[in-house]
């Protein structure tokens, strides 16, 4: 006989029509600083509170979400950078894994190849790396390559962003070449420096939700952690969020790797590389960032080594032709708006992981000094500023 008391199991498959909806908002679509940001989800979607609360604690259960967390705007309080990396063959694997496992500064690590040989194919590891303000970039990578046996490395920092929203689930069959009506707009990345307070509120904010966090009003205990009123933790918050600072509120999936219940939400992983005209590169990152497939879109400089590109896009997939097909779209587009492409190529992700990167200097001076690094590496922070201390800065838990 049928226990009839026994709970219903809540769907957590990324392809469950609930889930779809759910996922199709709260991966991109919750920008800024939100009071309520699980009811901005619901409303949204057109769903009850209390569904996507279900919904959400069920799917960070099984590991179909890997987090659920607000983002920040790391490019403007921290100095960041796409590095790649050339090394050994047989020392890529292991390279691989420090930089996932002992560098907690190093954000996204990818391998990648191309389909031919081309400038640039023998760089196969390729990392985001934040440094936090105060030190040293260079030296830090000076340092990661020696630790992992890198014969070369290249650093390209973003000089502008044009497109910054990670929704698989939204993208899937997309229209090819769908754009908007207006050329994207311009971020820059200058840095900010905050205050103490402002230090221990992004602190509360950043961290990963666990499944009993995910409740209406998530942020009352979060104040009550940094010590402050719910009112003047929401207003800090707001206050970082106009000064941009803050990012989105998202869930996240995992980008290639099959999630716990065996689906995939993307296979391929594209990062595009072109070369425009000098003085041409923000009117073409505009064009390029208008795509709706892409991820990512930036003005970087790829350097003698990426035969001297300077625009870079990121786009997913689960058909490698359909994001072929998606970037001659958008070559198409460069071509019709008048914009020469004087050089293009793909870079295809294999094995990947993701994580936010550090962006704290007290964690990089005590990271440092566990690491080995000598002397003149720590000295080099000014720890002198007040949102640099240890005294009024807390830890910054990547």
């Amino acid at each position: 006989m049928a226990n009839l008391s026994a709970s219903p199991v809540i769907p957590t498959e990324i392809s469950d029509p609930v889930n779809a909806r759910i996922l199709a908002v709260s991966e991109d679509r919750i920008a800024g600083f939100i009071n309520e940001p699980f009811a901005q989800i619901a409303f949204a979607a057109e769903l009850p509170e209390e569904v996507v609360i279900e919904r959400l604690r069920a799917m960070l259960s099984a590991g179909v979400i890997r987090r659920i967390r607000q983002t920040l705007m790391a490019t403007n309080l921290a100095p960041g950078a796409l590095v790649a990396w050339r090394v050994p063959s047989d020392k890529l694997d292991s390279a691989f894994s420090y930089m996932v496992n002992d560098d907690p500064f190093s954000g996204h690590v990818v391998i990648r190849s191309t389909d031919v040989d081309t400038p640039g194919s023998v760089y196969r590891l390729w990392t985001t790396l934040k440094v936090p303000q105060g030190f040293s970039m260079t030296r830090h990578c000076d340092f990661l390559a020696a630790r992992v046996g890198a014969e070369a490395y290249r650093v390209m920092p973003a000089k502008r962003l044009f497109a910054l929203g990670v929704g698989h689930i939204r993208r899937r069959g997309m229209e090819t070449g769908s754009r908007s009506d207006k050329p994207a707009r311009v971020l820059d990345t200058n840095i900010i420096e905050l205050s103490a307070l402002e230090w221990r509120v992004l602190t509360a904010l950043k961290r990963e939700f666990t499944v009993d966090e995910i409740v209406a009003n998530p942020w009352r205990s979060r104040a009550r952690e940094v010590g402050v009123s719910l009112d003047e933790f929401i207003s800090v918050a707001h206050s970082l969020s106009a000064r941009q600072v803050i990012g989105r509120f998202s869930t996240f999936l995992e980008h290639v790797k099959p999630s716990a219940a065996g689906e995939r939400v993307t296979r391929y992983n594209a990062l595009f590389h072109w070369r425009v005209p000098p003085g041409r590169e923000i009117e073409a990152g505009r064009e390029v960032g208008r795509h709706h497939i892409l991820t990512h879109a930036y003005w970087r400089e790829g350097g003698a080594e990426f035969a001297n590109v300077n625009i870079m896009a990121v786009a997913h997939g689960t058909d490698k032709e359909v994001v072929l097909a998606h970037k001659s779209a958008i070559d198409r587009h460069l071509d019709g708006a008048g914009i020469p492409v004087l050089y293009t190529n793909v870079f295809w992700g294999g094995r990947s992981e993701i994580k936010p990167s550090e962006i704290s200097p007290v964690e990089y001076a005590a990271w440092a000094r566990r690491a080995g690094l000598s002397p003149e590496n720590v000295a080099s922070a000014d720890l002198s500023r007040g949102a640099a201390t240890s005294e009024s800065q807390p830890e910054l838990a990547g």
